[in-house]
């Protein structure tokens, strides 16, 4: 025949059944979809045979498979819900099935009408039912309906149940409801990986100071203890994390070893490191980070020759860390190295980082040199590194020449116009001072007053450049003045 629609093999099929020629009739079907009859067209021929074979609303297979056949071909849920209704005795499967196909198509409400009538008429219950239910609420933020479903677990005594709680849990942190989220995961008697990402992707949106009020169990606070430096809050989590089994996790622990570097515990950042079944270039930039931070520039140096592979990222932390410890020819060296070894081209942040170097050390001229031989034209942040070196290290001449370049580039930010104000300031040059002063007014991307936490007694407090509000304000200043005293006794320069 040169042309065959769905009437045409419906007669094929039927004719080979009636002959007991059952093979011969399932073989016809990828015929048909071979000549191009649609998947609707083949389900709704199959539906017509098991309403002719008299299967339909008696096995429980047929009738779930049309349910999710017409749920995914067909444009409404008419006709599914036409196959459940037919259904003689129904089961949680037709239930949870016909629930499903209302929620994927986008119809919550639909979704949970059916899930009401299964209470209502005493459904057989499924535990799948009860997720579906609790994604149908978060996909419409109802915290109010995803309350309900949760009472409805506790009801029936599913709350052991992992998968369907953490259904619930992810409902309670998309609807909003932190303080619902927090009170389930505090008394979720299990937790896994799922449990942890859930509460991390719902909570990620808050600022530091504030979920570390609510949640000092997460997982996602390591980096916020870091940011804050408290220490003991990333011990607890450390055990918790340890406590869950992951601390076999590469991100993880690539956290942990930030977050104890930037709390000064080095020691424990490299006993983590130094545990890890496999590192990336995270762990490695982090731990190199972390000993360069705290002056340890010998022990990065020696970590870095460790390495196998390298990138920007890396060199940038090893620079970094000679800067801090003074170790300019061995920075050089390796700045050096990048090109000739590693082949990697440095860009602006790898010559900033050697200009630091330099200016660090006091090497002032052999800065300003490196930025006159650069291949590119220097930004801000380059002039911003020399003027610095030149304010510590007393060099009039080199500064005043770089103030005049930075301030060729508009527009430029509060900070170096700082920076330049005191330069004048510290030549007794009041003409530049009071005009570069002026410029730093007029421009509108004031520099943030620099900020700082710190853990006393359980309690985080924040101190703010030239704050005056701070409890204890008077033991602070002695504190400080003390500090300074131990310093110059030990000949360190007060910068």
């Amino acid at each position: 025949m040169p042309q065959r629609n769905v009437v045409t093999w419906t007669a094929m099929i039927t004719s080979n059944n009636s002959r007991n020629n059952h093979m011969r009739a399932w073989s016809v079907f990828p015929q048909m979809l071979r000549d191009g009859v649609k998947a609707l067209s083949c389900g709704q021929l199959v539906h017509s045979l098991a309403i002719k074979i008299g299967v339909q609303g008696s096995s429980v297979y047929v009738d779930n498979s049309l349910m999710d056949m017409y749920a995914t071909c067909c444009d409404s849920m008419d006709r599914a819900r036409m196959v459940f209704d037919d259904i003689t005795t129904k089961t949680d499967v037709c239930w949870t099935t016909l629930i499903t196909g209302y929620t994927h198509r986008g119809d919550a409400y639909g979704g949970l009408r059916v899930f009401r009538q299964m209470f209502l008429e005493e459904g057989a219950l499924s535990l799948f039912s009860f997720s579906i239910a609790a994604r149908a609420c978060a996909s419409i933020g109802s915290g109010i309906l995803g309350k309900q479903v949760h009472a409805e677990v506790v009801k029936h005594g599913f709350e052991s149940n992992l998968p369907v709680m953490n259904s619930i849990l992810d409902m309670y942190c998309k609807c909003h409801c932190e303080s619902e989220a927090k009170r389930l995961f505090s008394v979720m008697t299990h937790k896994d990986t799922i449990t942890w990402n859930t509460l991390i992707a719902g909570f990620e949106a808050l600022d530091s100071r504030e979920s570390l009020c609510i949640f000092s169990r997460m997982v996602s606070e390591v980096g916020a203890c870091a940011n804050l430096a408290v220490l003991y809050c990333g011990q607890q989590l450390h055990g918790v994390i340890v406590r869950s089994g992951l601390d076999n996790y590469l991100e993880i622990s690539n956290a942990l070893i930030y977050m104890y570097a930037k709390c000064g515990n080095i020691a424990d950042s490299r006993k983590i490191f130094s545990k890890m079944p496999c590192t990336n270039l995270v762990s490695w930039t982090s731990m190199i980070n972390g000993y360069g931070d705290h002056g340890y520039g010998k022990d990065a140096v020696e970590l870095f020759n460790e390495m196998i592979r390298s990138d920007k990222m890396v060199f940038m932390a090893v620079l970094s860390a000679c800067s801090h410890a003074g170790l300019v020819d061995e920075g050089l060296r390796y700045f050096r190295l990048m090109t000739s070894y590693y082949n990697i081209t440095p860009d602006i942040e790898i010559y900033g980082c050697v200009v630091d170097l330099f200016g660090r050390a006091g090497r002032v001229k052999e800065a300003y040199q490196l930025i006159e031989n650069m291949p590119f034209n220097p930004d801000e942040s380059i002039w911003a590194a020399l003027l610095g070196a030149c304010k510590v290290h007393n060099q009039p001449s080199v500064a005043k020449f770089a103030a005049l370049r930075a301030l060729d580039m508009k527009p430029i930010s509060a900070g170096t116009y700082a920076l330049i104000s005191n330069i004048y300031a510290a030549e007794g040059n009041w003409d530049d001072f009071a005009s570069s002063t002026k410029l730093r007014r007029g421009i509108k991307n004031k520099s943030d007053s620099g900020r700082s936490w710190i853990e006393l007694k359980d309690q985080i407090c924040s101190f703010v450049v030239g704050d005056r509000f701070v409890s204890s304000n008077e033991q602070v200043c002695e504190v400080l003045k003390l500090l300074m005293v131990h310093m110059k006794d030990a000949d360190m320069d007060l910068i």
